[in-house]
């Protein structure tokens, strides 16, 4: 009889990644949350595993293994009933390098912004080149329909999140994933509900590198001064640089030849080595294909299978994705919660319009470090290409009324073609009277944000 696995928040990506992996290696898997919504309930659904709200009676019979989510804490009540019955349990972080990775070469891709993109780039690369990679991915690679499978070749790609493991393992979840290759796109400050400051993270970069053995690689951004000051605290790995063309030393280089980043070359020791044309836009997202070629040579792909992996990639479920059109209204869907990120993908938007129409960009200040004044100050500076700009309202759970975003202030500092409105309703609803044909809507929140990109093209007109 197979083993039991039961995870603990199996509708967070990485958790239900996890499932997906222990179910292709023979375990039978069942899951609990609380949050139990599309497209990850669908997904997990669809993968034929059982999921159930959080219930002490999940437990019983007690499962061989229980992996917990780092978003659960003392309290919840499986957790309480998990520490109380002596049951085994692990994260997912230490699951996946006790379970899946020994005999394997970990491709790992780490960084503030680019992971989900960059992994799923990879992935798609080595799928190309014929090596049947396994991958784990915060995200769902469009080109392979879920965020993970096991994979038969000796890759596996994995986003390595710097979040915390579990609340028993206060570890960056990447330092279990043993990294044999190991790209480091950039490093800001984030997540700052569990880092103090940007040297906190830094610290936690600094012991990825202490985990990568002297046979591997790391991909490293020369561009970002903080990944060089993680460098120069020690590094025991051969080291390849990457960058924007003209860095005086970098081995790789990038050049955009659009503005919207869909067409661009590559240089490896100031050789032209690639130009192509893609799906993607964002001139961040060139960054992302430079490190990933840069690996993906070390790793034996040749370049024409990497320019070949390139044109056809078909990107990741919430990245830029349209969600549908309604009367000439094109609704567009993206995951970007930090200052860096929301930039890059309003201009990109904006460049990639098709007519002349108003870019209308909503954001749901959602995640832990979004909804604080962390990047007050920032904010205000991502929205230029922004015709009209809409916050809603954050939630101040767990806050203080002094540490909450000030979304009425952000929206004074951008002008008078920003507002605040109280939640998804109330945007519909201003969004139906005033949006017309030839313009693209935005939503940037790393949630469901109340569902509103159905029920705006509901309300818009019928959906193509």
């Amino acid at each position: 009889m197979s083993k039991h696995i039961h995870i603990l928040g199996i509708c967070g990506t990485a958790m239900a990644a996890i499932a997906v992996l222990a179910r292709e290696q023979g375990y039978k898997v069942s899951g609990s949350d609380a949050g139990i919504y599309p497209p990850m309930s669908d997904y997990l659904r669809h993968q034929g595993i059982a999921i159930a709200p959080f219930d002490a009676a999940n437990l019983d019979p007690a499962p061989d293994l229980v992996v917990i989510g780092n978003a659960l804490s003392r309290g919840n009540v499986e957790v309480e009933a998990v520490l109380n019955s002596g049951i085994a349990y692990t994260s997912g972080a230490q699951f996946i390098g006790d379970h899946i990775l020994p005999g394997r070469h970990g491709v790992v891709v780490a960084g503030t912004h680019g992971k989900t993109t960059s992994s799923s780039l990879m992935a798609h690369v080595l799928q190309v080149a014929g090596k049947e990679p396994g991958f784990m991915i915060g995200g769902i690679p469009e080109d392979f329909g879920g965020g993970a499978r096991l994979g038969e070749g000796e890759h596996v790609v994995l986003e390595g999140d710097e979040y915390d493991t579990a609340f028993f393992d206060k570890r960056s979840k990447f330092l279990h994933y043993h990294a044999r290759t190991l790209i480091l796109n950039n490093l800001e400050y984030d997540h700052a509900d569990i880092f103090p400051d940007l040297e906190a993270i830094k610290l936690q970069f600094h012991h990825l590198l202490r985990t990568v053995p002297a046979c591997g690689h790391i991909i490293a951004n020369a561009d970002d001064d903080n990944i060089a000051d993680v460098l120069r605290r020690g590094c025991w790995t051969p080291c390849i640089s990457f960058a924007r063309l003209g860095h005086a030393s970098a081995a790789w280089q990038w050049e955009a030849l659009k503005n919207d980043g869909s067409g661009f070359r590559l240089y490896r020791d100031g050789t032209m080595v690639l130009e192509t044309a893609w799906g993607m836009l964002g001139v961040h997202n060139v960054t992302n294909a430079c490190a990933v070629a840069a690996a993906a040579t070390e790793l034996g792909v040749s370049l024409s299978d990497i320019e070949t992996a390139f044109a056809s990639f078909s990107g990741v479920r919430r990245r830029m994705t349209l969600t549908g059109t309604a009367n000439g209204i094109r609704i567009f869907d993206d995951f970007a919660h930090h200052p860096t990120a929301i930039s890059g993908i309003v201009s990109a938007a904006k460049a990639s319009m098709k007519s002349a129409g108003k870019l209308r960009v909503i954001v749901e200040p959602r995640s832990n470090t979004m909804r604080t004044r962390i990047h007050q100050d920032r904010l205000p500076l991502c929205f230029g290409d922004a015709d009209e700009v809409i916050f809603a309202q954050p939630s101040s759970r767990n806050l203080r009324p002094d540490e909450v975003l000030d979304v009425q202030a952000v929206c004074k500092t951008i002008g008078p073609h920003a507002s605040v409105l109280p939640d998804a309703a109330a945007i519909i609803e201003h969004l139906s009277a005033h949006a017309a044909c030839g313009d693209d809507i935005l939503i940037l929140s790393n949630g469901g944000f109340d569902g509103i990109h159905k029920r705006l093209l509901e309300r818009l007109g019928t959906a193509v």
